[in-house]
């Protein structure tokens, strides 16, 4: 052995831990519980952001307003679900704080790419009414 591998041992993985598949620690069972479905939903919005919009059914008066601000409440849930699982510790108001970064961060983006899909358009009222969905989420999501 050398002193290299005698001063830095390898960490040993516990095949019978339920978040560890095949004792590796890069896919585990918690990440596909927490952030999964985080990362799928937002996936989820991206491709329906791509529709162009004269493709896009009009049910009801008010059906942009009500499905930006449910769609964003919806990933605000999963993302702070996940935050709250991974940083048990973190203060309600720190995590309100950072959810609440995260996924405007993202709204802005996916306004940024409607700008370029047929008949879409970037709009900051819509990135007001998916930041309005956010705060109601991570307000019902203590």
């Amino acid at each position: 052995m050398t002193k290299f591998q005698a001063s830095n041992p390898q960490p040993q993985t516990n095949s019978k831990d339920p978040n560890n598949i095949n004792g590796c620690g890069i896919f585990n069972l918690r990440f596909v519980k927490y952030w999964l479905p985080a990362i799928v939903y937002a996936i989820l919005i991206f491709c329906v952001s791509s529709i162009p919009g004269q493709k896009l059914p009009n049910l009801f008066s008010g059906q942009d307003i009500f499905s930006h601000i449910v769609e964003y409440a919806i990933l605000a849930l999963l993302v702070n679900r996940a935050v709250k699982k991974y940083y048990p510790g973190q203060s309600y108001k720190r995590r309100f704080f950072w959810v609440f970064i995260v996924v405007i961060i993202y709204a802005m983006s996916d306004e940024f790419h409607q700008f370029f899909v047929p008949q879409r358009e970037a709009s900051l009222y819509d990135v007001a009414m998916d930041g309005i969905g956010i705060i109601i989420a991570n307000i019902l999501y203590r």
